[in-house]
């Protein structure tokens, strides 16, 4: 799953005075993560008590979230967005320029600040799709009644005369925008495009507060989630252009829970497609998911199993630990004895209090407790409707072993024996050929998605 950047509640604290240099104004930066290099951008004000702050992360299209807390003093810059786990430390080593660290969820990069934005090379992506388009494309708005919510997104449909079949596409974790843009691509740009040629009506949305949709993302769970999906579904029903006894869901990711969720609960849902999406409870998929990561990036069979006794110890606290403050105090004694007995634990570089402060906010991050203690097994158990589910046997975040048979199973096992369960050789998390299936080489691959996972969804 990729729970990466960023989410919002209007929270403002503000430390520290202006020293000598004015730091008021927009600072921009290119952050090298796994599969990306994304432009992030820190909007500084000065107020009477110091600074307040915003964060942009643009090629999310994820604009405007608060900085939860901000120091300058001594030409010492530090930043952190509490709900995201974020932080950042820099100094000033020129009148237009920061060098400093980025860290968030024990993740550590190098982060340099500039007043100039960058200039950034766009790859070449040969499946993306441009106008004019052979069928019709409305941008539409859609009222989510359940969290009173606006949503915004892009309805295409076939030239033809309807009422068509229809999908609705349901993006994966972290504040996605209508083409679930990640490293670079637009796969649901590609995946709608493709539908539409082969005569589906196709819903791509903004994620709740993300680009044009309304809403806070930032505590949102995949139950909120589901609703949002839910309210799009509601909307095509609307419809006379659309068959609502043909109108089905396609999840990626965690947007296949969250298809998962809904289908349990909407039995006129026609049918599913679920693409890399999870089948275990989260905190088994998790550990699958850092074994794969971290044995394919090279790390020795002692170490793995070091980590993952540490990491099942904190799942299991959040699993059994319902109240979050007492949950905060449980994760403290055990980061803290656990780092005693071994040091090497911390691999973050962090000092080992704000190490496991960092950790403790991570765990009891409403989405990702949630995450944790989800099982989909029994709402796929309730799923009566076809169900078409595919992997790539590079998956990392998702590993197909694990996820594919579960789903498969929980199905069979209670009846709907209308599944197509399908390991694609060579496909990593995002349907793309991969070498590796590191996270590291989304963008370095031009396919956006392999094209026999189109032609097997429409087929």
């Amino acid at each position: 799953m990729r729970r990466t950047l960023f989410l919002t509640s209007w929270l403002w604290l503000t430390l520290g005075w202006l020293q000598a240099q004015d730091i008021s104004g927009s600072w921009y930066g290119l952050l090298e993560v796994p599969g990306a290099s994304l432009t992030l951008v820190f909007n500084l004000q000065a107020v009477d008590s110091g600074y307040t702050a915003t964060l942009d992360s643009p090629d999310q299209g994820a604009r405007g979230i608060p900085v939860t807390a901000i120091k300058w003093h001594d030409n010492a810059l530090t930043l952190s967005v509490q709900p995201l786990g974020i932080h950042y430390s820099g100094s000033l080593v020129a009148a237009d320029s920061i060098a400093g660290t980025f860290t968030q969820r024990g993740l550590v990069l190098p982060l340099s600040l500039s007043r100039h934005k960058p200039v950034k090379k766009k790859p070449p992506r040969p499946q993306e799709p441009h106008p004019p388009w052979p069928y019709r494309t409305e941008d539409i708005r859609f009222f989510n009644p359940y969290d009173s919510i606006m949503l915004a997104g892009t309805l295409t449909l076939p030239a033809a005369e309807g009422p068509f079949p229809a999908i609705v596409l349901i993006s994966g974790s972290g504040p996605q925008n209508r083409n679930e843009e990640i490293a670079g691509h637009k796969p649901f740009l590609v995946l709608a495009d493709h539908l539409t040629r082969k005569g589906f009506a196709v819903l791509r949305y903004d994620d709740r507060g993300t680009a044009s949709s309304g809403g806070t993302f930032a505590r949102a769970l995949s139950s909120d989630f589901a609703r949002d999906a839910a309210a799009a579904l509601d909307y095509l029903h609307t419809r006379s252009d659309i068959n609502p006894q043909q109108t089905g869901l396609l999840g990626h990711s965690e947007g296949g829970l969250v298809a998962i969720m809904l289908a349990a609960q909407r039995p006129e849902v026609a049918f599913l497609v679920l693409l890399a999406a999870p089948g275990v409870p989260g905190d088994q998929l998790l550990l699958a998911q850092q074994e794969a990561i971290y044995r394919q990036s090279g790390m020795s069979e002692a170490a793995w199993q070091q980590i993952k006794a540490f990491n099942k110890g904190a799942f299991e606290l959040v699993k059994n630990t319902p109240d979050s403050t007492h949950l905060s105090s449980r994760l403290y004694e055990y980061f803290i004895t656990q780092l005693d007995n071994n040091p090497l634990l911390n691999m973050s570089g962090m000092p080992a209090e704000e190490f496991v402060n960092l950790q403790i906010r991570q765990l009891t991050n409403p989405w990702m407790a949630a995450f944790i203690r989800y099982d989909p097994r029994p709402d796929l158990a309730r799923v009566s409707c076809p169900v078409l589910a595919l992997n790539g046997s590079r998956d990392l975040q998702v590993p197909p072993g694990q996820n594919l048979t579960a789903i498969k199973q929980a199905l069979e096992e209670n009846g709907n024996n209308q599944v197509v369960a399908k390991e694609l050789p060579g496909l990593n998390h995002l349907m793309q050929h991969a070498e590796t299936g590191l996270p590291t080489e989304y963008s370095q691959i031009d396919e956006t998605i392999a094209p026999q996972v189109l032609e097997i969804i429409t087929e």
